[in-house]
């Protein structure tokens, strides 16, 4: 999965860091797995704007996941990687063996051909989705679930991945791509390997419209802004803003939000590492 630089033809080119996209095998996507997706560009049911700077964006199509891996012991084969506008991992298309097609997240290093398997008779290869007790102490993995048979919610993202440091009892520890260590379930599942598209995090846009392509406008920083919009705005002159904050006046830059009375701050070892 390499990038593609650009030489500074334009001053749009300048800068400019993205994909070369020679992972991907299919250039449509299956009409089955397919749905409408709705833009709300930012306003809630009543058309009044709850979330700034959402709107806009080319119109995009979405590609329904398989989250939970749910087909045990049904072989399937890869049948191309594709591209999603709706995430920055690279999706792959199963072909079951009793005709079922299905989409899930691929692994870095999945190829076209290659038979996956889940449940507990697969075994830990790339891209097989195993219950954490069955998994070997020391393996990368990704599209975690947090509740049996809820469906993979940790680790998704591009290049992302948890690795399995122990078991005890019911529960395994993961350490988490944010540093946390952190007890799940043994019954949940989990797939073999990280999450493709490693290098999403070094492309750069080289320019404000491709911005606005993904649907995000411009955002006005609030120190520009006077005191009824932000309370960093105001001042005389070109005032600093004074501390860090939100809209809503919450601090930034290490301001704990987390509720202390959560139910899962149990199962937390270890909190993730600061900056």
């Amino acid at each position: 999965m390499a990038l593609k630089k650009f030489k500074p033809t334009t001053p749009g080119q300048r800068n400019k860091v993205i994909s070369a996209f020679d992972d991907i095998t299919a250039t449509r996507p299956e009409k089955k797995l397919v749905k409408g997706k709705k833009r709300t560009g930012g306003r809630n049911n009543e058309g009044k704007m709850t979330v700034r700077y959402v709107g806009g964006g080319h119109k995009k199509r979405y590609r329904v996941i398989d989250f939970k891996r749910n087909k045990d012991g049904i072989p399937a084969k890869v049948k191309s990687i594709e591209y999603d506008p709706n995430r920055s991992a690279r999706i792959a298309l199963l072909y079951y063996a009793d005709g079922e097609k299905r989409y899930i997240v691929a692994p870095v290093g999945l190829q076209v051909g290659q038979t996956l398997m889940s449940g507990e008779k697969a075994s830990p290869d790339i891209g097989n989705a195993m219950f954490l007790r069955d998994i070997p102490l020391g393996s990368v993995v990704h599209n975690i679930e947090l509740q049996p048979g809820q469906g993979g919610k940790m680790a998704r993202s591009a290049g992302t991945y948890a690795q399995l440091t122990s078991r005890e009892g019911k529960y395994a520890a993961l350490k988490l791509p944010s540093g946390e260590i952190r007890l799940v379930l043994t019954s949940c599942k989990a797939t073999i390997g990280s999450a493709s598209n490693p290098d999403h995090m070094h492309e750069m846009s080289g320019k404000a419209g491709r911005r606005r392509w993904l649907g995000r406008r411009p955002r006005t920083r609030p120190v520009v802004m006077n005191p009824v919009d932000h309370p960093m705005g105001g001042g005389e002159g070109r005032a600093s803003g004074g501390h860090p904050r939100s809209r809503k006046g919450l601090p930034a830059k290490g301001y704990k939000t987390r509720n202390r009375k959560k139910a899962s701050n149990r199962l937390i070892l270890e909190r993730k590492k600061k900056k």
